[in-house]
C-alpha cells in the first residue's frame, strides 16, 4: 500500500520528484494493483487506466524536457548532460612562461592572469596567485617569495605549477569542487618526452579527469585563423615569454620548426643588463618590462621617445633617476632580436621548396606577446625580403587556437600530440 501524498502535492510532483523516472512504470503498475478509495461508498475500488493516457503523460513530461534544453525526461536526477555539467566544461590552458590564459568550452577566453605564485616559505601556503602576486615581486618581505613555476615554456617547480592550475580552475568554475574538466594544454614545440609528461601530470595533480596537449606553433596558426589542413605552407612566429616557436605547417602536421629558448623575458633581462652596465643603476624586472612596453623596438621609427627610469645606485645604494631613450633600448635589445631572426632564416632554409614558395606568397605570421614590440615586422621583412604580418590580438593567438581544439575535438584531435613514453 503506498504512502498517502501530501494534500498540496500534484500528481506531476509525486511521479517526477519523489520517484526516478525509469521506476514510473513499476510504481504505476503498483498504484494500479493496489487500488484507490472511492470517496462514495468508503470502499477499496479497482481501477485500471487506459495505456493510451500514460503513454501521453509521458510524452507530455519528455516534451517539457526537451524545450527546456535537456533531451532528458525531467524526471531523470542522473542524466548524461546533468553528470557532464556536474564534471566541469572542457577547458584549453595557454600554459606560459608569462601569462596563464585559460579558455572555457562555450564561453571563450575567461581567465589571463600572470603565471606567478606568491608562497609563505614558512608554512608553505600560498599567498597570492597570477595579478596579486605579479604586484608582489621585488616586494616581498622576509617569510614570502614570489616565483614563476614555469621557465622557458617548461614546468620548473612541479608542486608549484599543480596548485597554480589548480587554483585557475577553481575561479573557472566557481564552488563547484566536483569539477574534473577535460584539459588541452599547450606546450612548446621542442618539449622532450620527459618535459610533455610533467606537464601531464600537472594537469591531472589540479584535477582534470583527461589532459592533452598541443604544440604552440599548432595553436598559434589555428588561433591565427591559418589553413593548416590544406595542402599548402603556412609559418608561423609564435613570441612567448620564455620561447620563440617557428614552424612551417602544412596538411595538419608541422613540416618543419625551431624552438628558441628566447623571448620576452631575455628582451627584460637585456635591458637590466644595458643599465646595469651603462648607468651602475639596478633595475626589477617589472620596471624592465615596462621601458620594454614604452621604449622597446626592433627597427627604427619616426619620434622615437624617452622616459625616466628609477632604480637603486649600485655604488651609493640610494635610488637615482635616468633618462633612457628608445635608440639605446633597440641597441640593448639587438642580441636577443637578433637571434629570433636567425631562428626564422635557419627555419626557411630547412623547408622544402615547394612550401618555401607558399610561403612566399602568405608570408609569414607573427603571434604572442612578443609579436608587440614595435618594428618587429618590420625587422623580418627587412632580413628575409619576404611579407610578415602581425595576428590579431597576438598575444591571445595560442588560447584561442587551443580552445579551437575543445570547441571541436574530433576534428582537431589529430593535432594533439600523442601520448608519450618514457
Amino acid at each position: 500500500m503506498t504512502p498517502p501524498r501530501p494534500a498540496d502535492s500534484s500528481a506531476s510532483d509525486w511521479s517526477e520528484t519523489d520517484v526516478p523516472n525509469d521506476r514510473i512504470s513499476v510504481v504505476e503498475s503498483a498504484r494500479d494493483e493496489a487500488g484507490f478509495i472511492d470517496e462514495n461508498h468508503g470502499q477499496r475500488a479497482r481501477r485500471n487506466p487506459p495505456r493510451s493516457s500514460r503513454a501521453a503523460r509521458r510524452d507530455a513530461e519528455a516534451s517539457d524536457g526537451a524545450r527546456a534544453g535537456n533531451a532528458e525526461p525531467a524526471g531523470s536526477k542522473w542524466s548524461i548532460s546533468g553528470a557532464m555539467s556536474a564534471l566541469g566544461r572542457d577547458m584549453a590552458v595557454d600554459l606560459g612562461t608569462a601569462n596563464t590564459l585559460v579558455y572555457v568550452r562555450g564561453r571563450g577566453i575567461v581567465l589571463d592572469e600572470p603565471s606567478v605564485v606568491a608562497l609563505d616559505q614558512r608554512t608553505g601556503a600560498i599567498v597570492a596567485v597570477g595579478t596579486s602576486a605579479k604586484q608582489m615581486l621585488g616586494r616581498t618581505p622576509d617569510g614570502i617569495v614570489a616565483i614563476r613555476p614555469l621557465k622557458n615554456g617548461v614546468v620548473s617547480d612541479f608542486e608549484t605549477t599543480e596548485r597554480m592550475l589548480r587554483y585557475f580552475i577553481q575561479k573557472v568554475h566557481g564552488r563547484r569542487t566536483l569539477a574534473k574538466p577535460r584539459l588541452v594544454i599547450c606546450v612548446p614545440g621542442g618539449i622532450t618526452a620527459v618535459e610533455q609528461r610533467a606537464v601531464k601530470d600537472a594537469g591531472y595533480a589540479a584535477g582534470a579527469r583527461r589532459v592533452f596537449v598541443i604544440e604552440e606553433p599548432m595553436a598559434a596558426a589555428i588561433g591565427a585563423g591559418l589553413p593548416v589542413h590544406d595542402a599548402e605552407g603556412s609559418m608561423v612566429v609564435d613570441i612567448g615569454g620564455g620561447t620563440t616557436e617557428v614552424a612551417v605547417i602544412s596538411l595538419g602536421g608541422i613540416v618543419t620548426s625551431i624552438s628558441a629558448r628566447v623571448g620576452g623575458d631575455q628582451l627584460d633581462d637585456a635591458i637590466i643588463h644595458h643599465v646595469k652596465k651603462e648607468y651602475s643603476l639596478l633595475l626589477g624586472e617589472r620596471t624592465a618590462e615596462d621601458i620594454k612596453i614604452r621604449l622597446g623596438s626592433a627597427f627604427p621609427t619616426r619620434n622615437e621617445p624617452q622616459a625616466q627610469v628609477r632604480g637603486r645606485d649600485l655604488i651609493s645604494g640610494l635610488p637615482r633617476t635616468v633618462v633612457l631613450t628608445a635608440e639605446e633600448i633597440r641597441r640593448a635589445l639587438n642580441d636577443p632580436v637578433t637571434a629570433i631572426v636567425d631562428a626564422v632564416r635557419t627555419t626557411l632554409d630547412r623547408t622544402p621548396p615547394e612550401l618555401a614558395g607558399d610561403v612566399m606568397d602568405s608570408g609569414i605570421v607573427l603571434t604572442g606577446g612578443g609579436a608587440l614590440l614595435k618594428g618587429l615586422d618590420e625587422r623580418l621583412r627587412h632580413e628575409t625580403g619576404m611579407p610578415v604580418t602581425v595576428a590579431e590580438d597576438p598575444a591571445s593567438c595560442v588560447a584561442l587556437g587551443t580552445g579551437r581544439c575543445v570547441e571541436d575535438f574530433e576534428a582537431l584531435k589529430p593535432v594533439l600530440l600523442a601520448e608519450s613514453r618514457y
